[in-house]
């Protein structure tokens, strides 16, 4: 990514193997709308690319790409984004059956690391009938994403 970024270009080693007589090639772009002649398999920039990545922090990147970075830290959903979350995913339906789901997520995340997904999963399984009581099935979706398991 780095050469793209100071460069404005990245080759395809697929394409570069190609014998000399096949050194150009039509492909297909990515909206499937046209085809783009690519020469040796070196795809060229016409304009530099806004590359958008998230993290959730298990990694750490390298000083070269960090400095080529504009970072930007989203704080943790407050328990009204998380309703939201939800609803936008799983519909107000399933939002009403979860307040004790949303307590609990609350409640575990005060203590450690838990991911909104946990959350969307336990409120999922609910709306599919799934009893999260039942066997400590609710712990094994609401577990501590850090630490011993």
């Amino acid at each position: 990514m780095l050469t793209v970024f100071e460069e404005g270009f990245f080759d395809v080693p697929e394409l570069t193997r190609l014998p000399e007589e096949m050194a150009d090639i039509e492909v297909q772009t990515h909206d499937h709308q046209g085809t783009v002649r690519v020469h040796q398999g070196l795809v060229q920039c016409a304009e530099f690319p806004v590359v958008v990545i998230t993290s959730n922090g298990e990694r750490d990147f390298p000083p070269a790409f960090l400095r080529r970075c504009l970072r930007l830290d989203l704080p943790l959903p407050d328990e009204e984004r998380l309703r939201t979350i939800v609803t936008a995913h799983l519909g107000a339906d399933a939002m009403r059956e979860a307040d004790d789901l949303m307590a609990a997520f609350l409640r575990r995340r005060a203590l450690g690391e838990l991911a909104t997904d946990q959350l969307l999963n336990a409120v999922f399984l609910r709306a599919g009938g799934v009893d999260l009581d039942a066997e400590g099935l609710l712990d094994a979706v609401l577990h501590q994403l850090t630490g011993a398991m």
